[in-house]
């Protein structure tokens, strides 16, 4: 297969490839969108028993220095000065009117905080940090990682089963860290930072660890039987059926967190105290109700619907789609959009522009399936 020249490669770029993946352009990149048995397969395999991803196109950043935590809650809505050591939060980088740069998660390392952006505003949101960074503090983007993702009601018996152990006193066992957390392990001589935690609706882990050793990591994965490779159409059809947004798609500098149902987002402190970038219009929205809300979508037949459509209530224009496609696990198209709010509740009846023609569809509750997180 043709490598682009233009196009940077993973870490395991080479084990892809001789998986079968079919590679294609993503965040600068050259990454698998599928494997020779297809997306829903990959997206069945993955509920069912446990899928492993490279997402090592995600920036993995830390920040250390005194009074890292306030500075950071400067630029995200988040109450990071009452966050756990080994405990992470997702979060959001705001702009100064409030709109969504990326959403992120951050978690305490207890010597630094540690960073997952988007691999698409990385460059971006690097530089964004840096021309804001405080006086006495490191900001490191930690290009020597790549990040995989186990994913699936299997994974934690799978990372048992390969031998990971806890590395320092006070780590739990794998199988017993808590939804949203992170500690340290080993496996074999490599070291390992693992968090509970991913982008599927299932149960699942993403694992940090040094480049140079993750193609030996990942072959260990794919020996154990429940563990197949998975690309990036199963993960897009899997974050869509639990109602997760996607940066650039459902999340973009024109949201606020409000209308994009990420409220949760804004620690209850923060509420209280403000001091984040666009505060006033984001209280605002909250003590109001937005003027959009980003909602399900459920159209009536086969046929999926796609980002950008546009969204009718009889004769008027009420919001557009967002994200689209078939959910293998519901069984039929699925999408979210922003739509406004006075068309938003449950149960609404609406229209779905495609291709000249209006496919009826139906405001539903998010998620579309239940969410298998270990809690």
């Amino acid at each position: 297969m043709a490598v682009d020249p233009n196009l940077k490669r993973l870490p395991l770029d080479l084990l892809h490839r001789q998986l079968g993946g079919r590679m294609v352009p993503f965040a600068g990149y050259a990454m698998p969108v599928q494997y020779p048995e297809g997306v829903i397969a990959e997206h069945r395999w993955t509920r069912a028993h446990a899928g492993l991803f490279d997402v090592s196109h995600m920036g993995q950043l830390t920040i250390s220095g005194p009074g890292a935590a306030a500075w950071l809650e400067t630029l995200c809505p988040g109450d990071f000065l009452g966050l756990p050591k080994g405990r992470m939060r997702y979060s959001l980088l705001l702009a100064e009117d409030g709109g969504i740069l990326d959403d992120l998660m951050v978690t305490n390392g207890g010597e630094h905080l540690h960073l997952v952006v988007n691999g698409a505003t990385k460059a971006a949101d690097i530089a964004h940090l840096h021309a804001r960074l405080a006086p006495g503090l490191a900001l490191v983007h930690r290009e020597d990682l790549a990040l995989l993702a186990l994913q699936g009601p299997e994974a934690a018996a799978v990372l048992v089963r390969l031998g990971v152990v806890p590395e320092g006193v006070g780590t739990p066992s794998v199988e017993a860290l808590k939804f949203m957390a992170a500690s340290p392990y080993r496996w074999q001589d490599v070291k390992l930072s693992i968090s509970r935690s991913g982008y599927t609706g299932e149960d699942g882990f993403e694992i940090s660890v040094e480049a140079a050793a993750a193609a030996q990591l990942a072959e260990a994965l794919l020996a154990d039987p429940e563990v197949k490779p998975i690309g990036l159409g199963a993960r897009d059809s899997l974050r869509l059926e639990a109602g997760l947004p996607l940066y650039g798609h459902d999340l973009t500098p024109e949201t606020e967190p409000v209308e994009a149902g990420l409220a949760f987002a804004i620690s209850k402190r923060r509420k209280r105290e403000g001091g984040f970038p666009g505060a006033a219009r984001i209280l605002r929205a909250l003590f109001d109700g937005p003027a959009r809300k980003r909602v399900g979508l459920r159209p009536e037949g086969r046929q999926p619907v796609r980002e950008g459509a546009i969204i009718h209530a009889g004769d008027k224009e009420v919001g557009v789609v967002t994200s689209g496609g078939f959910g293998p696990s519901v069984g039929g198209p699925i999408a979210m959009g922003m739509v406004a709010s006075t068309h938003a509740a449950d149960g609404t009846a609406l229209e779905i522009e495609v291709r000249e023609r209006r496919l009826p569809a139906r405001v539903v509750p998010l998620p579309f399936w239940q969410k298998n997180y270990a809690r």
